[in-house]
């Protein structure tokens, strides 16, 4: 599940480096360079909510086998030199897979590790994961394009993949279909489309000859309409008591508000180093590498520790601030390895714990649509906060001084909006403390079969429980419900 997420985030940033050989082979535009990377991130962002619904009738691992398969074969064809239209597809096909893939590997996880030390472990790993792979897509693009072809970007996700499509059934068991009940077409048409619609508006800007706000403003009038579809529908896409579960609502609302930072460092502290340090694309992914080991071993840990929610996003706060400082004149060990380290440090004690408070309350039977909305969230997030945060960066002249205190500006946003994120964590804290909560379980030697079985059913909620991850939510227990880059 980890290899698999690690991929899919992967994905998301490989292609980067790799734009300008691919344009000058195919002859690209600047619009279709564009769309060689939008292609993936709206089909995965916008059809996450779909994937996770489509998990949850098939069966868990039938719809991450199918959405490897997808995944793999675009990755292939996207790898094959034959022009604009075909690579563009192929990115989308990527997207498609991803978006079937990312939530069925989180609720294999889930569901095969109930609440608990042993769930905190998987989910840290399952963390650090996708932390490695949004950090490894720039390096290894430059790597690969450098010395083997842009071609390779692709090609290695495809054969990177084999290993994943051969492990999965011999390591897990077949999957049963908790949930029988035919699709909900009006709301997975509605929902896909208002999605698209907002994350291609937000992360495209001057792709039609409407105004700006056009796009999001349809996107969000489709969404607006989905409750109402749903309460009418028999099965509906996103069951309208799902949306009543605290735990998920404040899991997903704190993910959109770290999604906005997450994408918002990685996307301004590269131009940064680039344009007013000098770096070259390739340095610039080397002097990251300190963010993302702190951002892993973060992830790692904050599946063996507690309530690493709200120290996660203070310290993620102060380190935002001190990159906020941005001189013209920065070197690598006094300016950016001290915040790169606090950054990383905080990103990974805050995305684990709020993947884990995303689907805490779950039902098993909504497990992958939860899954997907934790994803869905982070990726709104990303599109949202580069669309917020990008004019502040604009420089009044292209003087370096300039361009140094225009990135200044979006880091203190993004400081301010992880201490926004830190508040309402500590409101839903203090509020956890006032009602019945679970101690934290103990940690458990017991080390599991060399082949999976599927969940037991002698447990009636694997996913339930006031306690996630081997961390208090704070919410009491219901019987009820993922890396611009």
């Amino acid at each position: 599940m980890a290899s698999a997420q690690f991929l899919v985030v992967l994905n998301t940033s490989i292609v980067n480096v790799a734009l300008p050989a691919i344009g000058q082979e195919l002859d690209l535009t600047s619009a279709g360079l564009t769309w060689a990377v939008n292609a993936y991130l709206i089909a995965f962002g916008a059809l996450l909510p779909l994937g996770g619904r489509l998990t949850d009738l098939l069966g868990h691992r039938t719809a991450f086998l199918s959405g490897l398969l997808l995944f793999a074969a675009g990755s292939l064809a996207a790898s094959i030199p034959s022009g604009a239209g075909p690579l563009i597809t192929a990115r989308a096909g990527q997207g498609i897979g991803a978006a079937l893939l990312s939530p069925a590997g989180l609720a294999i996880l889930l569901a095969h590790r109930p609440p608990g030390p042993r769930r905190g472990k998987a989910l840290g790993i399952w963390g650090a994961a996708s932390a490695a792979g949004g950090a490894a897509g720039v390096l290894l693009s430059g790597v690969l394009t450098s010395s083997l072809g842009w071609w390779a970007v692709f090609a290695v996700s495809a054969l990177a993949a084999l290993p994943c499509l051969v492990a999965t059934p011999l390591l897990l068991g077949p999957s049963k279909r908790k949930h029988t009940a035919g699709l909900d077409v009006p709301g997975a048409l509605t929902v896909t489309a208002g999605l698209t619609l907002l994350v291609h508006g937000l992360g495209t800007k001057d792709a039609t000859p409407l105004p700006d706000f056009v796009l999001p403003a349809a996107g969000l009038m489709l969404l607006s309409a989905l409750m109402p579809i749903e309460r009418r529908a028999r099965n509906p896409l996103l069951p309208p008591a799902l949306l009543r579960n605290h735990s998920l609502v404040t899991g997903n609302i704190l993910m959109l508000l770290l999604g906005a930072v997450w994408v918002a460092t990685f996307f301004f502290l590269p131009l940064y180093q680039q344009r007013v340090l000098g770096y070259s694309p390739l340095e610039a992914g080397l002097t990251q590498l300190p963010l993302a080991a702190a951002l892993m071993a973060a992830s790692w840990g904050a599946g063996r520790l507690s309530k690493t929610l709200l120290p996660g996003l203070l310290v993620l706060a102060a380190g935002l601030l001190w990159l906020a400082r941005l001189p013209v004149d920065g070197a690598f060990l006094p300016d950016l390895l001290g915040p790169s380290v606090l950054i990383g440090t905080g990103l990974g004690l805050a995305f684990v714990p709020l993947t884990a408070l995303g689907v805490a309350e779950a039902e098993p039977r909504h497990a992958g649509i939860a899954g997907g909305l934790i994803n869905t969230s982070r990726q709104l997030g990303g599109a949202l906060g580069l669309a917020v945060l990008t004019p502040l960066a604009a420089p009044a002249t292209p003087a370096l001084a300039a361009l140094a205190h225009g990135y200044r500006r979006p880091l203190v946003a993004a400081a301010l909006i992880a201490l926004l994120a830190a508040s309402a964590s500590a409101i839903h804290l203090l509020r956890g403390r006032s009602g019945a909560g679970a101690p934290p379980p103990g940690r458990s030697r017991s080390a599991g079969p060399s082949r999976i079985p599927p969940p037991s059913t002698a447990d009636p909620s694997p996913l339930g429980g006031s306690t996630v991850n081997g961390m208090a939510v704070g919410w009491s227990a219901k019987a009820a419900e993922s890396p611009a880059q």
